[in-house]
């Protein structure tokens, strides 16, 4: 006998074509409490631009796009996070260009007295884990070229998670 969740399961048969190897995810739009306060996390710290606001909303981007990252109140003005251990994203992850900039980016959480989560080195990337203001999971991260991926013997991908050595990022000359 089923329930209705087992039911709503999509199918796990792999698709007989892959998806289009360009495709990419363009934007995320997260649910805060406090425009203001979200604002300042994602310009004041992490150095956003604010590209709109309307009612209710702002749009940030980096390098003048129209927007990477929505911020909204419509359904969550003055609300608290969803509880742990429930559905729902699990974080956001923010694509750096270079190691450099990552380290930019750790010096402006440390100046702002932002605690890290967790620092990760998955010897395809290697990230930095925090918290935003609504309590959001936000992963900084730059990729490792590919050739210097990790590799199984069969030449299968073989990430890792490692920790980061926060030291030797942060000696990465300001970009």
């Amino acid at each position: 006998m089923s329930d209705a969740r087992t039911a709503q399961q999509p199918a796990t048969t792999p698709s007989p074509k892959p998806i289009d190897p360009g495709a990419r995810i363009g934007h995320v739009h997260l649910k805060v409490a406090d425009l203001e306060r979200a604002l300042g996390f994602y310009c004041g710290v992490l150095g956003f631009t604010l590209m709109q606001r309307m009612a209710g909303a702002a749009f940030v981007s980096a390098g003048g796009y129209h927007h990477h990252i929505g911020l909204n109140t419509w359904e969550s003005l003055n609300a608290g996070p969803p509880p742990r251990g429930t559905t729902g994203l699990y974080h956001v992850a923010i694509l750096y260009p270079t190691r450099a900039a990552l380290a930019d980016a750790l010096r402006r959480l440390m100046a702002a007295g932002i605690p890290l989560e967790g620092a990760s080195d998955h010897g395809v990337s290697e990230a930095l884990y925090l918290r935003d203001p609504d309590d959001n999971g936000v992963e900084l991260y730059r990729d490792r070229p590919r050739e210097e991926w990790p590799r199984a013997p069969d030449g299968s991908l073989a990430m890792v998670t490692q920790p980061l050595d926060l030291a030797d990022l942060l000696r990465e000359p300001p970009p």
